[in-house]
């Protein structure tokens, strides 16, 4: 498959490119509305074409494109590619809110293209091996912590720190711990939640929900751009336990581990090092071919957002929100 790339995103620099280059696959063209940046990013990963405009990459002979563009272009991005007949990976979340995700689905259905949001977490063999654990071993799943923080530098002019391009720590991180609730305990029915800006930059910087689901199980999600590094997700059931450490975006060389525990043994199983974005890339190019549907398809990204913007109102009103 050949990809083309919209932007010169850190995200597709350091971590998609390389894992599509790693695959067998292959880029074939990068947009920048900088063409000096674009030519630079092409240089780095040696890539054939660049183009100055995003709209001229939709022309080029390519068979899908990576979307990593700020959070508010996503929708506009995802189905002008379509439009063009191109499949999309696009970063996550697919949209600035759950209405909008809805729409840039169907827009891809009518279409006839795959699309495929990139949580590139979901790939990675420790967390399918968490949820075959939790389904055979857990009992019934009562509470979920997940939390993703990491300090952003106070200096730093940050597009995750723009209202207008849909920023807001939530959002950008806080999504991971979202998506980790549902997949152990489904959706959820309530949220209640709190947040804050530290900078007072128009975004919350720092945020904390709780979600409720029908069952009575519930879950508590954190994000943060002011703590240190911290990913993790704790899975508590009625026959045992789970846990996982950098969760999301484990990076070292040791392989990741997953603990868990029952009233009868204790567990620790380590994951030799593995490229989750290459799997991600691999499952995308797959589906592409096949005509299967993503596991983290278009379905997946509206219950997540939907997830998403009953905190945001939570967080807004005080009160609890139903789903």
């Amino acid at each position: 498959m050949q990809f083309g790339i919209i932007s010169t995103a850190n995200i597709g620099d350091v971590a998609v490119v390389p894992a599509i280059r790693d695959s067998d696959h292959e880029v074939r063209a990068v947009a920048s509305r900088d063409a000096d940046r674009a030519a630079a990013f092409a240089d780095r990963h040696d890539i054939p074409e660049t183009y100055d405009s995003y709209e001229a990459l939709l022309d080029a002979d390519v068979d899908a494109v990576y979307n990593p563009l700020p959070n508010a272009l996503h929708a506009e991005w995802t189905c002008r590619a379509a439009d063009a007949g191109l499949h999309v990976l696009c970063e996550k979340p697919l949209a600035r809110d759950a209405d909008e995700a809805v729409e840039v689905v169907q827009h891809c259905r009518n279409a006839d293209v795959t699309l495929m949001e990139a949580f590139m977490y979901r790939y990675h063999p420790r967390t399918e091996r968490a949820l075959d654990v939790a389904a055979d071993h857990l009992g019934d799943p009562r509470h979920v912590h997940a939390a993703f923080d990491f300090p952003m530098p106070a200096s730093k002019a940050d597009v995750r720190l723009a209202p207008e391009l849909a920023g807001g720590s939530l959002m950008d991180v806080g999504c991971y711990a979202v998506s980790a609730a549902r997949q152990f305990l489904g959706e959820p029915v309530a949220a209640t939640a709190s947040s804050h800006d530290a900078r007072d930059c128009g975004v919350d910087t720092e945020f904390a929900g709780t979600l409720r689901f029908a069952d009575g199980a519930t879950a508590t999600v954190e994000a943060s751009f002011e703590t240190r590094n911290y990913q993790s997700y704790r899975v508590e059931g009625t026959d045992g336990w789970l846990e996982a450490t950098d969760a999301f975006n484990p990076t070292s060389d040791d392989g990741t581990v997953l603990r868990w525990g029952t009233a009868d043994r204790t567990a620790e199983e380590t994951f030799e090092p593995t490229d989750q974005y290459r799997l991600e890339v691999e499952h995308f190019a797959d589906c592409v071919a096949s005509g299967a549907t993503p596991r983290t398809d278009g379905e997946e990204a509206i219950a997540n957002m939907r997830a998403v913007d009953a905190l945001y109102e939570a967080a807004a009103t005080g009160e609890s929100v139903s789903l």
